[in-house]
């Protein structure tokens, strides 16, 4: 969507808000011997106190309220009985419905005694957001944005996982215009002032080539190496964008 009138930004925000909620409370509760389930329940009481609904859920029948993806697993783990363990790399995904307004954020969790190459992978995963967001001006090419993911993430060794990108968001969890984590001179889209949209680069420590899994939605990678995933849900303007998810939007 591109934001139109103030009722927009009052239900992004929001919406926005309540991820944030959601993202800092399942980050508090990742230790050892937490199962995904459990997590999912804190994840189903915050979307019930705020009056929110899980966007997967309501729109592809998801079986969960938050998207719960551990070490190979690179996005859409579904929550059930595996229990976290010492030194996992769990990457949470969240995204809300409220009102109307859908906002989308992730992060990736380390848990005590996480390796050094664990460690190197969620700090790429965050350091080519942040070089993304450099060049997210209205104007500018959708995909800049995927080149200066993949810069990033090439120089640190790693690897963009191709075919799951960034999007846009609002009023849907996908919208136009699409934002793949790599350079892609077939995407000829230009940002606009106004326009929401994800950034959230899925890198993964080896080829980035995947499979699904037989639950039908975790994507995992093939050769089994581990993955990291950053996202934000924004707002582009002619100068820095408004990162609605983050702490400080």
């Amino acid at each position: 969507m591109s934001i139109s009138n103030p009722s927009d930004w009052a239900g992004l925000r929001e919406a926005a808000r309540i991820v944030r909620l959601m993202l800092d409370a399942l980050a508090a509760r990742v230790e050892p011997g937490v199962t995904t389930a459990e997590l999912d329940l804190v994840a189903a009481r915050i979307l019930a106190e705020q009056r929110a609904q899980s966007a997967p859920a309501l729109t592809y029948n998801f079986p969960g309220s938050a998207l719960i993806s551990i070490n190979d697993e690179i996005v859409h783990g579904v929550p059930g009985p595996r229990k976290i363990r010492r030194g996992d790399l769990v990457s949470l995904d969240v995204t809300v419905e409220k009102d109307g307004y859908v906002a989308d954020a992730a992060r990736s969790v380390l848990v005590d005694g996480a390796n050094d190459q664990a460690r190197r992978l969620v700090a790429c995963a965050e350091a080519a957001l942040d070089a993304a967001l450099e060049v997210a001006r209205a104007g500018l090419p959708v995909n800049g944005i995927g080149r200066a993911v993949e810069r990033v993430v090439s120089r640190a060794g790693f690897h963009v996982v191709r075919g799951l990108s960034g999007h846009g968001v609002g009023r849907a969890i996908h919208e136009w215009p699409d934002v793949p984590n790599h350079y892609d001179p077939a995407q000829a889209d230009v940002l606009t002032e106004g326009l929401v949209l994800t950034i959230e680069p899925m890198i993964a420590a080896g080829s980035g080539r995947t499979f699904i899994a037989k639950d039908g939605w975790t994507v995992k990678t093939r050769d089994g190496s581990w993955a990291s995933h950053h996202e934000h849900t924004l707002v582009i303007t002619d100068d820095k964008p408004i990162v609605l998810t983050g702490a400080a939007a």
